[in-house]
């Protein structure tokens, strides 16, 4: 977790290396988000006349209220806004790219429909740096704490209905024929990552979340030529990650079997990442995917220094697998920002993490779902079509072996842990066999503390998440855990 995620002061919201998220109209309300827009602008953009920010959201039935205060207090610094409605973080951060703004996501990404929160990027569509992330919650926190540049909730309800509605066309809005060009210009990169090849006679079954990929990733997919059959593509504002998308893949993998699908993809609320399952129903997570993306772009002399970047939750026969094909593994931090700090110090193309953050970064400046969604299916139609004719299923068994790993969530708030709870952890972690990883920390996203135990057996690594997890909930009093 970076040093400088945690609660904001005199506040419940959580501000982590992913932006600010909490509990709509408690935790982040239009005051927050209001506030947010003032400080992000005055701390990225601070002195630049030319400010210009991208924003999009995904389908929560907050999001409307909420992008509009955060447009609100960005054109309140002086910032231009193009509002491009509903839109997944990756093309937003592909916007702001294109367009040379900054960009801003009214989204909750894989949490239920009743959160929300703000992820930001800095000029260009790239992950805000440490320093930049802690001058714009220190900035949020003196805005939040100043009552006299606070301004009330009546106030922002005033400002909001003298805005025009997000969406419309104007000046902070993006106008069709631009909202047009930034989605083509978009797809075009999609079809430039495959060299121009189609997807005929692939079927997919594609998950939208009911999220902010609803819409675009069936539509995109077909046009490049697989046959779609779509689900959860139907937001009504509640219904987001609801027993859908890429953290509830069973419904995709039941449905890839019923159709008799090729490949099945699942995305997040607001589409920068991506869980598959094959042709058999079986899970294709971050791991797996990096795993034949590697390899893949190996072969074709494509993978920069044949070396991937993981972090340390990545599973350890990702690493074996990688050893065994000749490609270097960089392990980092937990989080995509580290995974895109290592890519760019050393000028990698390829990492990700196990949740199913994939970041081609000679592409796209984060992760993409869709993208990578595009270049998984690429894949799986180029080798069935190959002498070996290999399925997805066949394809994914191929490309690593699994150690067994048990996850677990523990609710805290956030910071290290107590000495004497962290002394526990370490007894249990050092007298774990050499075979065994154990890894215990804060998580940089939400309050909770995360643990990861790989061993040999599926029972030994149940056994000792069970050890760790009773010292936590003891040491930070926890009611249990998630």
């Amino acid at each position: 977790m970076s040093a400088h995620a945690g609660r904001l002061a005199n506040s419940h919201v959580f501000f982590g290396t992913d932006g600010v998220r909490g509990r709509a109209f408690d935790e982040i309300d239009e005051v927050v988000a209001h506030a947010l827009g003032r400080a992000a602008n005055r701390a990225l953009l601070a002195g630049n006349e030319a400010a210009r920010w991208s924003v999009g959201r995904d389908t929560r039935e907050s999001g409307p209220a909420l992008a509009r205060a955060l447009v609100a207090g960005l054109r309140a610094t002086g910032a231009e806004v193009i509002d491009l409605g509903i839109a997944p973080t990756p093309v937003v951060a592909f916007a702001a790219q294109r367009l040379d703004t900054a960009g801003a996501v009214v989204s909750a990404s894989h949490n239920p429909w009743h959160d929300n929160g703000v992820k930001l990027f800095a000029a260009g569509g790239t992950k805000l740096s440490d320093a930049e992330q802690a001058a714009v919650a220190q900035c949020l926190d003196e805005l939040r704490l100043t009552h006299g540049d606070r301004p009330s909730a009546a106030e922002i309800a005033r400002r909001l209905d003298a805005a025009p509605a997000a969406g419309a066309v104007g000046a902070q809005a993006a106008s069709p024929n631009e909202l047009d060009r930034v989605l083509d210009a978009y797809e075009h990169s999609l079809r430039a990552a495959v060299d121009g090849r189609t997807l005929d006679g692939l079927h997919l079954v594609v998950d939208g979340a009911n999220g902010a990929s609803a819409s675009l990733a069936p539509a995109a997919l077909q046009r490049l030529g697989a046959q779609v059959t779509a689900l959860f593509c139907e937001p009504d504002g509640r219904n987001i990650n609801d027993g859908c998308g890429s953290v509830n893949p069973g419904t995709l993998g039941a449905a890839v079997l019923d159709v008799g699908a090729d490949l099945g993809v699942a995305f997040d609320g607001d589409g920068d990442r991506m869980i598959a399952v094959d042709c058999e129903g079986q899970v294709i997570d971050g791991d797996r995917q990096m795993a034949l993306f590697a390899v893949d772009l190996a072969e074709r002399d494509l993978l920069a220094g044949d070396t991937l970047v993981a972090t340390v939750m990545s599973n350890m026969g990702l690493r074996r697998a990688m050893s065994e094909a000749g490609i270097e593994v960089v392990t980092t931090a937990v989080g995509d920002r580290a995974v895109l700090e290592a890519l760019e110090a050393g000028g990698h193309c390829l990492g990700g993490e196990q949740s199913g953050h994939v970041v081609f970064r000679h592409e796209a400046t984060t992760g993409d779902g869709l993208r990578s969604a595009v270049h998984l299916a690429d894949l799986v139609a180029r080798r069935a079509a190959g002498d070996s004719a290999l399925t997805s299923a066949e394809l994914s068994l191929q490309a690593m072996q699994v150690a067994p790993q048990v996850l677990r969530n523990v609710p805290a708030d956030p910071g290290p842990l107590a000495d004497a709870t962290q002394r526990a952890v370490d007894n249990i972690a050092a007298g774990a066999g050499p075979d065994v990883r154990v890894l215990v920390r804060a998580s940089g996203t939400e309050p909770v503390i995360r643990i990861m135990v790989e061993a040999p057996t599926e029972r030994e690594a149940m056994d000792l998440s069970d050890r760790l997890t009773d010292v936590i909930v003891e040491g930070v009093g926890a009611a249990g855990t998630a």
